[in-house]
């Protein structure tokens, strides 16, 4: 079941950077690295034609409190969702504690590790004082980066899916778990 999560005062800190809300003081980087083409369309959404609408965005992020700004030296490289995974499709978990997570970096900051690192810190934080029981993480097969990412922080494959995007395509995808009690075994 997915359960409530709220990143209002939830400040994480990694070696390289610090995952925290979004805030108003945000929308010019938002916008930096949204309007870039190649980003958004991995997660299935076209890049921003605008400020505002990446202030749309925004508001959506500093509503809906679930998602991480990814601030690296002061400025903001990406995000980080706390998603609402798919019961429906995935009703074998109705008894869990589950969340899906989704995340998007800035191009300039590819192949760098970081991405890893922010999902790493995440999922520490999603265990230890969410009490998760698992965490799905999904990616389009045309997304290798986001692959490697997943496999490095431990998640295992699960299903294969067909997803609508955005852009009002259908992509396939593989959606892949990690549960807290195999993330606890890989960090002893």
């Amino acid at each position: 079941m997915n359960i409530l999560i709220d990143v209002t005062k939830t400040v994480l800190k990694t070696q390289r950077m610090t995952l925290r809300p979004f805030e108003e003081k945000d929308l010019d980087d938002l916008f930096a690295y949204a309007h870039v083409d190649g980003v958004g369309q991995m997660a299935g959404w076209k890049p921003h034609e605008n400020r505002e609408e990446s202030k749309m965005i925004l508001n959506l992020f500093m509503d809906e409190k679930k998602t991480f700004a990814i601030e690296k030296e002061g400025r903001v490289i990406g995000s980080l969702g706390i998603e609402y995974y798919n019961e429906k499709r995935y009703p074998e978990f109705e008894r869990l504690k589950c969340r899906e997570i989704g995340y998007v970096l800035a191009k300039d900051c590819w192949g760098e590790g970081l991405m890893p690192e922010a999902v790493n810190e995440v999922i520490r934080w999603l265990f230890e004082e969410k009490h998760l029981d698992a965490a799905f993480c999904g990616h389009f097969l045309s997304n290798q980066r986001s692959e490697k990412v997943m496999k490095k922080c431990g998640f295992k494959h699960y299903a294969y899916d067909r997803i609508e995007t955005r852009l009002g395509t259908v992509e396939d995808a593989e959606m892949c778990i990690l549960f807290r009690q195999d993330w606890e075994k890989s960090r002893q």
